[in-house]
């Protein structure tokens, strides 16, 4: 009867990862370029009560009798689905439409990975103006180096590609290339990136090595949309449906566990 305690207790706890799984979707549901995460399960070890061959009488049986021992948590799979694009009056914002994700340089000096392009302006130390991040991390171009504002040049009158050329335009609408691209990279398994928090994502070996879009041979070049972004694709109705399973599943696991303290204290009261 202690299995089934320590059964159903793995199965409620494995819930509660579910559940914070989900809240963590709908806490991102406004979250631009977020990705909606699923909780993955794997069962335990089994549990070998009676083998195929033998019964306790010495007969043969083709069928053995084997009892699990619960589930765990396996993994948080992120889901890179394409999320809708959503206009936006803002000039430094940028939606992608594609497998690529944004390059940025980190304070620690690390180069990191975003699907979120609300970006804007900001200023180095030298007073150079620069496109940046909301938390202040510099978008980096195909070389690596931040994009900066020509001297001499409004940033209002900076223009960008749908490829993410960038250049600048005259007070007459003219527009002159610069030899700056954004840094747009796609990786063989994003569900390796590591989250860092601020949606920002680091390459692991799992992940594999950034691929440039615009060097790497195969790879379908993404689409920079300006004046655009990226909404997070979780769905709101399913994400409510799965709580309401998860939530389900976690009272089912308490009720066996009720149900086997309850066996346990009727043979524990038994009477000769």
């Amino acid at each position: 009867m202690m299995r089934a305690l320590y059964t159903a207790a793995t199965g409620m706890k494995s819930e509660q990862v579910n559940v914070d799984t989900i809240s963590n979707n709908l806490a991102n549901v406004n979250t631009v370029g977020y990705k909606t995460e699923r909780t993955e399960f794997k069962s335990l070890l089994y549990q070998t009560i009676q083998t195929r061959t033998t019964s306790a009488n010495g007969e043969e049986k083709p069928v053995s009798a084997q009892v699990g021992l619960g589930t765990r948590v396996v993994a948080n799979t992120s889901m890179y689905t394409q999320g809708s694009l959503t206009a936006s009056e803002s000039a430094t914002d940028f939606a992608i439409e594609g497998q690529g994700f944004f390059s940025v340089r980190g304070l620690d000096g690390n180069t990191y990975y975003t699907r979120n392009g609300n970006f804007t302006w900001s200023l180095d130390a030298q007073g150079r103006t620069f496109l940046a991040t909301q938390d202040g991390y510099a978008v980096l171009d195909t070389q690596g180096n931040p994009i900066y504002v020509p001297e001499n040049v409004n940033a209002e009158r900076m223009y960008f590609s749908h490829l993410g050329e960038v250049g600048y335009k005259d007070v007459e609408g003219n527009v002159t290339m610069l030899n700056q691209q954004f840094g747009l990279y796609q990786f063989t398994n994003p569900n390796g990136l590591e989250k860092r928090g601020d949606s920002l994502l680091e390459a692991t070996a799992a992940s594999g090595a950034p691929m440039a879009e615009t060097t790497t041979q195969g790879l379908v070049q993404s689409k920079v949309h300006p004046k655009y972004l990226e909404a997070s694709n979780v769905s709101v109705a399913d994400e409510m449906v799965n709580m309401i399973i998860a939530q389900r599943a976690y009272e089912l696991n308490s009720k066996a566990i009720q149900t086997a303290d309850s066996m346990l204290d009727t043979a524990n009261n038994l009477r000769r």
